[in-house]
């Protein structure tokens, strides 16, 4: 088991890490000793942090309490579901983590990464792709080749901006089955160089923006470069949803609406209901 990382997480500090995780999108688990009775080894309030793997930082008492406490945790990062814990300090044989004579409660609460959402082009599109994703809660990633068009002043919003080439964007941030990486590029050949690297990862969603001719060109290209075709099809393009969008604004909102389709199992189709309503009399 991973040794914890310092001692204590208190004011400031504790808060600031907070505000680094929430950046990051990494998940984790807030454990929190909320009771505290007779001699234990840590007070109410003191916290720890637990990683996926088993990593933690700060620590509520050491020995086999931790033990104990971070592998309900990695449990908790699996369910999604908070729990409280009990321990007691007084018989080994009975299974008592210690023998100091006291009770202790630790509430532990799983905190899932944000889902993240990278664009790749900060044209008018991705722009306004990047203010509606914020907007609906996604972590966001603007990524392109230009630096001017790679800013906060270009397209404000996201949470971190990359400047670089598509094919290095997989060395430059963690791509995982809650990755949704939207392609709102210039056109086929940045397509072509950069989706091999991409289509080799678990994200859980890569679209291709433009029309089905773009996209026939670009999988003709991409296959004769090896790429194989389950790889290929893998890729949503044209991205969205049909809306008769126009304007940047508009076509953001149809290719995002696809993502919140795929991600809460939607069908798409037309929620609006007919009522049998009866002529009166």
């Amino acid at each position: 088991m991973a040794r914890a990382e310092g001692s204590q997480l208190t004011g400031d500090r504790f808060y600031r890490r907070l505000a680094e995780l929430e950046s990051t999108g990494e998940p984790f688990v807030l454990a929190t000793v909320v009771r505290a009775q007779g001699s234990v080894p840590r007070h109410e309030g003191t916290k720890m942090l637990v990683f996926p793997g088993g990593r933690s930082e700060g620590t509520v008492g050491g020995g086999d309490l931790e033990h104990r406490v971070i592998q309900a945790a990695l449990q908790a990062l699996l369910d999604g579901r908070p729990r409280k814990l009990s321990y007691s300090f007084r018989d080994l044989e009975r299974g008592d983590v210690g023998v100091c004579g006291g009770e202790m409660e630790v509430f532990v609460e799983p905190v899932q990464a944000r889902p993240t959402l990278v664009v790749v082009g900060g044209g008018h599109v991705g722009q306004a792709v990047v203010h509606l994703a914020s907007w609906l809660g996604f972590r966001v990633v603007l990524a392109d080749d230009r630096p001017e068009f790679a800013t906060a002043e270009a397209a404000p919003g996201a949470d971190s901006y990359i400047v670089g080439p598509l094919a290095e964007l997989p060395q430059r941030i963690q791509i995982t089955p809650d990755t949704y990486v939207m392609l709102t590029t210039r056109g086929v050949p940045v397509d072509i160089d950069g989706l091999p690297a991409l289509l080799e990862l678990p994200a859980g969603y890569i679209g291709v923006i433009g029309s089905r001719r773009r996209w026939e060109v670009c999988a003709q290209q991409l296959a004769a470069r090896g790429v194989p075709a389950e790889q290929i099809a893998r890729v949503h393009s044209p991205m969205g949803l049909e809306l008769n969008a126009e304007t940047p604004e508009e076509i953001a909102v149809s290719m995002l609406a696809e993502i919140i389709q795929i991600r809460r199992g939607g069908t798409g189709e037309r929620m609006a209901h007919e009522p049998s309503v009866q002529e009166p009399g």
